[in-house]
């Protein structure tokens, strides 16, 4: 889902980019945008929480830190690029932000349990032994 949701994102920038000619095509980026940056996090809080149960208050705040920062840089930014270049720079930041991300979720893609298994679950499944000193807690 995190994949199609960053696909989604960076595709969204290109009808907001028409923003100056096109009040529809920004409505349409706007909502496509929203559906996507909210798809990523629900999958990023939901992989926080099977991550560390014991520990989902303090993961989550932490999150919600780093989120918030790159929320300000984010705009700092494009605040930055528009006064230099216009809209069309800011749009085009926009979706390159949106694709490094694509970029690093696909390179690091190849280090995450596959079909839904979890760490756990498969070292339950295939570990060295069934008996509690071996379990992963």
């Amino acid at each position: 889902m995190t994949g199609i949701s960053l696909g989604l994102l960076t595709l969204s920038w290109l009808p907001i980019g028409f923003a100056e000619t096109s009040l529809m095509a920004l409505v349409f980026g706007v909502i496509l945008l929203d559906f996507a940056v909210q798809a990523v996090h629900v999958t990023n809080q939901s992989l926080i929480f099977a991550a560390r149960p014991d520990a989902q208050s303090r993961m989550v705040g932490a999150y919600m830190c780093f989120y918030s920062v790159g929320s300000a840089l984010g705009a700092a930014a494009a605040t930055q690029v528009y006064a230099l270049w216009g809209w069309p720079a800011v749009s085009l930041l926009g979706a390159l932000i949106s694709a490094t991300a694509l970029a690093v979720w696909l390179l690091t893609a190849v280090s995450r349990p596959h079909s839904g298994q979890s760490q756990k679950t498969r070292h339950l499944r295939h570990g060295s032994g069934s008996t509690p000193s071996h379990r992963v807690e």
